[in-house]
């Protein structure tokens, strides 16, 4: 990463670039390449297998093209094989994306994508990470890397993974964050995709090209001559940071959000329903507690999914939160 100019952005600085989008995680803050003016458009994380076969790669980089030409910024890890090409996708389609490291920028891992990160930051793009420059990259540091992957994402698209991989625990993160996590299908005899049937049986959405990732992120589809704008952000992760200021009732979060009413009560249904959000007996509603707080991933009494965020999806009956149902069609 030589030539790039480094600088340590605080956890208040992010939170505002960030469109609150960190306000679930205990990062303190970030080492930044680049620009994260990418943040203030829709986020999607493409995730996967770090030896795909072609027709991954090329559905990973055709995809993160697609949501790019659509307005959307592409987050990924930075790694070989997915990650890789759907930064390689973001980048044709003229588009920031968004890479975070498992180590520090000088110890940059892996070594064959620093020229990648060089032309990310050019191009608008950010290349971030929580360890400082001289860190190591160090084997644990990559399923803290997914969290953030997963937190700065308004939806996660896994392409391939196997049964057991980074890409799934990316997506056990983002089911804990109440972030929609779709995944798409293929033969159920390839390894390779072994991972992606098993988020889809457990509740991830099934995905087949960008509009069905726009449309459960109620954005236009891509074919609609417009690109997306900046109006849904994570909503959800907006009325908590609204939340981490003071308890409110309904009528202020819509207020004070600036979303439409039925968008802003939605989303605090699903905020409600994770057991991220409680309602007092005064009608306001405030961040849950510890002892409150019922994770996303554990869908019911008898489904006693692994309470720590870090596990695999699939397995011990984890569940995903279903990605929200798309807008009806103006007119």
């Amino acid at each position: 990463m030589d030539g790039l100019v480094r600088r340590y952005r605080t956890r208040a600085e992010l939170e505002e670039e960030a469109g609150g989008r960190l306000a679930a995680t205990t990062v303190g803050g970030l080492w930044v390449a680049g620009s994260l003016a990418g943040l203030a458009a829709p986020t999607v994380a493409i995730v996967g297998t770090r030896a795909p076969s072609d027709d991954g790669r090329r559905l990973a980089q055709r995809l993160a093209r697609d949501l790019g030409h659509a307005g959307v910024c592409v987050i990924s890890g930075l790694a070989l094989g997915i990650d890789a090409a759907a930064h390689e996708g973001a980048l044709a389609a003229g588009a920031p994306t968004i890479g975070v490291l498992g180590g520090g920028h000088d110890r940059f891992f892996p070594p064959r994508n620093a020229e990648l990160a060089r032309r990310i930051a050019a191009g608008g793009g950010a290349v971030v990470s929580p360890y400082a420059p001289g860190h190591p990259a160090l084997p644990h540091q990559f399923l803290e890397r997914n969290g953030i992957v997963a937190a700065l994402a308004d939806a996660v698209v896994v392409v391939e993974a196997a049964a057991r991989s980074g890409a799934l625990n990316t997506a056990s993160w983002a089911a804990d964050l109440s972030v929609p996590v779709l995944a798409f299908p293929g033969d159920v005899a390839r390894p390779k995709v072994a991972g992606c049937l098993a988020l889809i049986r457990d509740g991830a959405t099934l995905v087949r090209h960008a509009d069905d990732v726009l449309m459960a992120m109620r954005l236009p589809p891509a074919g609609a001559g417009a690109r997306a704008t900046p109006v849904a952000l994570r909503p959800g992760r907006g009325l908590l940071a609204l939340l981490d200021a003071a308890p409110a009732n309904a009528a202020t979060l819509i207020e004070r959000s600036g979303l439409l009413p039925a968008l802003a009560l939605a989303e605090l249904g699903e905020l409600l329903a994770a057991g991220t959000v409680v309602e007092g007996a005064d009608g306001c509603f405030r961040r849950a507690a510890g002892g409150e707080r019922r994770s996303a991933g554990d869908a019911a009494a008898g489904d006693r999914g692994r309470p720590d965020a870090r596990g695999v999806p699939g397995r011990r009956g984890r569940r995903f939160p279903p990605a929200p149902a798309p807008l009806p069609p103006a007119g």
